[in-house]
């Protein structure tokens, strides 16, 4: 059996039957040839937005594959293709640092960048959809390359094609970006918005962006490297209008975004703090004192003990609230 420890960023030691781990297009080529796509599988990134409840009695493929060009260029624009392998914090200073502009708000996510338009990742303002111009990947079982669109991709909040239709037919090898070479700032979400009036600054740089949204992230969330985490735990829920306005009668105070006409935002991490499970902890399984969206193990909590937390604190906010939320995190096997 072999430890997944070092493959899940909430640091459970969960096993699996096999590992195959593809660096290069030549293991790519030859898992085509030799891996049996009838048995379980599983495709694994950065590991940062998975929980592993018990062992993995299946194969984990991880894709591992390096490498980042750009492949079309104007004055204005290019089309950068980076292999699904690589760090997406790695790749986001990288394009801050070489001037190419539009990814700067999704700073310090963790996981890999072929993990990006499969939860249409998002922060701050910005989705993966704003500046995926297409994605590379290989079909199951045939391994026949094939390219999708941005367009093509379905993109929700936090899903896409690849976690319907697409799921399991899929081994992503490539993104490509489109970035642009003029700053084109955007500061719309509200903590981004107040952090630069506090600074007084009307028009902030990529840069002073992408700097802020680090420092932020960084007080408010647990560095997996010492808190295990998978970051967000739930996604925010939408609901209807009419239930809305009768929550917001009872919760004045209640964070929302109105999603269209007749559909409002809520932020999941109020609803669990106004449960008083904030700083919650049972063992080494726990809520993060700073953010109550953010399950963590401080050391040695297993997979099942999160889980069974999460499923509790989903029962309370139905019970207080008449609202579902629902992870964001892939839960395993």
């Amino acid at each position: 059996m072999f430890s997944l420890i070092n493959h899940n960023s909430f640091g459970i030691d969960a096993k699996t039957e096999n590992f195959i781990e593809l660096k290069s297009d030549d293991e790519i080529d030859k898992i085509f040839e030799t891996f049996d796509w009838g048995t379980k599988f599983f495709i694994l990134g950065g590991g940062s937005n998975v929980l592993f409840t018990d062992h993995y009695d299946g194969t984990i493929i991880h894709v591992n594959n390096k490498g980042k060009s750009i492949i079309e260029e104007s004055e204005n624009d290019l089309l950068i293709e980076v292999a699904a392998g690589e760090v997406w914090e790695d790749f986001v200073e990288w394009t801050v640092k070489n001037r190419y502009y539009g990814a700067e708000n999704l700073a310090l996510i963790p996981g890999q960048c072929g993990s990006a338009p499969v939860q249409n990742i998002g922060a701050y303002g910005l989705e993966a959809k704003d500046i995926i111009h297409s994605v590379n990947y290989r079909e199951i079982p045939s391994g026949t390359k094939l390219t999708i669109l941005a367009n093509e991709c379905n993109f929700a909040y936090r899903d896409s094609i690849f976690k319907n239709e697409l799921k399991n037919r899929a081994l992503i090898t490539s993104v490509v970006f489109k970035l642009s070479k003029k700053p084109n700032s955007n500061v719309t979400y509200r903590s981004l918005k107040e952090a630069f009036e506090k600074k007084n600054i009307t028009q902030p740089t990529p840069e002073q962006i992408y700097q802020t949204v680090v420092g932020i992230r960084r007080k408010k969330l647990p560095d997996h490297r010492k808190i295990g985490n998978g970051g967000s735990f739930f996604k925010n829920p939408v609901i209807s209008q009419e239930k809305f306005s009768k929550l917001f009668e009872q919760y004045p105070d209640l964070v929302h975004w109105q999603v269209d006409n007749n559909k409002y935002k809520l932020a999941s991490a109020q609803l669990i703090d106004k449960c008083g499970w904030k700083a919650y902890r049972k063992g080494d399984a726990g809520v993060h004192p700073k953010q109550a969206l953010v399950l963590v193990n401080y050391g040695n909590a297993s997979g099942s003990e999160i889980w069974e937390m999460a499923k509790s604190i989903q029962a309370d906010v139905l019970k207080n609230f008449g609202v579902s939320i629902e992870p964001e995190v892939i839960i395993l096997p």
